[in-house]
């Protein structure tokens, strides 16, 4: 028995271990700079996989990532937040769940591309939504397009940028996703998706983001941002227009 044998059919043993490098990188730019690292993750993911894989394959290793960070962080959570954007988040990924399984294939991956260029370079207001009202359905709206795009951790830190201190902001983040994460793969799993088939590759994705937060986590408040900035937003565009082509032509 080879470790060929714990993969899908159609992945080789030398991509499964880039993408498991590929979820350290994610893990480490995430716990270092909030968010970032899901949205090039759930691209990078389109480029391996078909898409109807993609959206449930990412929500259980973004589970696994966000669950970690969550962890290491759990002191600086934002309880209140998390409570009511993620009782909208529940009720929103049930809907959500609907869609994802009528979109035809080529439609899912002009979505996740489209999704990726906006959420790169729209700006995104900065606000703490105070009204709970606001937070259950702005939750509800996010789970829903989560389940069709996959990444929305730029959506649910527009929620969340007014935190003042950027370990609050890192740590309230990683909850929310962390849960929203489980309500998606619980959802897929009703829905029937076989992540058994993926479960190798998921925990070693797993287990390789772990060891990305616990470093991005010690980074967190050293590294400076502009550059990476716009270093990692034209990687995510020629993806996301990489996508776009395979998609439209």
């Amino acid at each position: 028995m080879s470790l060929t044998d714990f993969l899908p059919a159609d992945l080789n043993l030398t991509l499964a271990l880039a993408l498991v490098g590929l979820s350290f990188v994610t893990s480490l730019i995430t716990a270092t700079f909030s968010l970032g690292g899901g949205t090039l993750m759930v691209a990078v993911l389109a480029l391996v996989f078909p898409p109807l894989v993609v959206v449930p394959l990412h929500g259980a290793i973004q589970l696994g990532s966000n669950a970690g960070r969550a962890l290491v962080q759990r002191a600086h959570i934002q309880w209140p937040l998390v409570l009511w954007l993620s009782l909208g988040g529940l009720i929103g990924t049930v809907v959500g769940g609907q869609f994802a399984s009528l979109l035809p294939a080529t439609a899912l991956q002009i979505a996740i591309g489209v999704f990726v260029l906006l959420t790169t370079w729209l700006p995104q207001p900065k606000l703490v939504g105070r009204s709970r009202l606001a937070q259950v359905l702005g939750g509800g709206v996010i789970a829903a397009v989560s389940m069709v795009v996959g990444a929305t951790g730029p959506l649910v830190a527009v929620f969340i940028k007014g935190l003042a201190d950027r370990r609050q902001l890192v740590a309230t983040h990683a909850m929310l996703m962390t849960l929203q994460n489980s309500f998606k793969v619980a959802m897929f799993v009703l829905l029937g998706f076989a992540f058994a088939v993926y479960l190798p590759l998921i925990l070693a994705m797993i287990a390789s983001g772990f060891v990305g937060t616990a470093i991005g986590s010690r980074l967190l408040v050293k590294v400076p941002e502009a550059v990476f900035r716009w270093g990692f937003k034209l990687v995510l565009t020629l993806v996301a227009l990489d996508l776009l082509r395979e998609a439209l032509f």
